[in-house]
């Protein structure tokens, strides 16, 4: 049973991330039936960084759901468009930037301290590192900030080595996959996105 969700967490995983290249907003119906999956697979394995991200996952789609859709420029494009839907985007500013470094920073610190000296997680180091950056990653994913997927290139580099490591191998694939269509997405998002100085996106 635990393989089997596994398997559905991977195809619906892959099916988010294509709708994710793609900025249609049911990528957040499916990223939240997948981050339900995994909660348990991690659970299961011990990975607890990651099973509580995916908790924070789940929330952080409903939020996703409702920023892309009350967005009225998105709304608007999907609704004029039958083919490709209109990819828009911003870059992070120094503000930010250094918001984002000092999160992951803080996420990073106190997710390692709960792992090491509160849970038997065999990689707390890796677990919390991925879980931090996450975390920020989702949001800027949520603010439709380009460079997140500098951030998911990162994380799911490290994350092929946690699984492989605990034997989730069909998750391995996930990653791998995760990795690969990262690199595509911010290619995607910058050739054929626009970019907006639009603090509301």
């Amino acid at each position: 049973m635990e393989r089997i969700l596994e398997i559905f967490g991977v195809l619906s995983g892959l099916l988010y991330l294509f709708l994710e290249i793609r900025q249609h907003r049911a990528m957040w119906v499916v990223g939240f039936l997948t981050s339900l999956v995994y909660v348990f697979v991690f659970f299961r394995s011990r990975i607890y960084a990651d099973m509580w991200l995916n908790i924070y996952y789940v929330v952080i789609s409903v939020y996703g759901f409702l920023q892309w859709t009350q967005n009225k420029r998105y709304v608007a494009s999907e609704a004029t468009s039958s083919t490709y839907k209109e990819i828009v985007y911003s870059h992070l500013t120094s503000r930010i930037l250094v918001t984002v470094l000092f999160s992951i920073a803080i996420l990073f610190v106190l997710l390692y301290n709960v792992l090491h000296h509160f849970t038997d997680s065999p990689v707390p180091v890796g677990d919390a590192f991925t879980t931090a950056v996450g975390i920020v990653a989702t949001w800027m994913l949520a603010r439709r900030i380009i460079e997140h997927w500098i951030l998911w290139i990162v994380v799911n580099g490290v994350s092929v080595c946690i699984y492989y490591q605990r034997g989730l191998y069909p998750t391995v694939f996930l990653y791998i996959c995760y990795a690969i269509l990262a690199v595509v997405g911010l290619y995607t998002w910058k050739n054929k996105g626009i970019r907006k100085n639009d603090s509301t996106l």
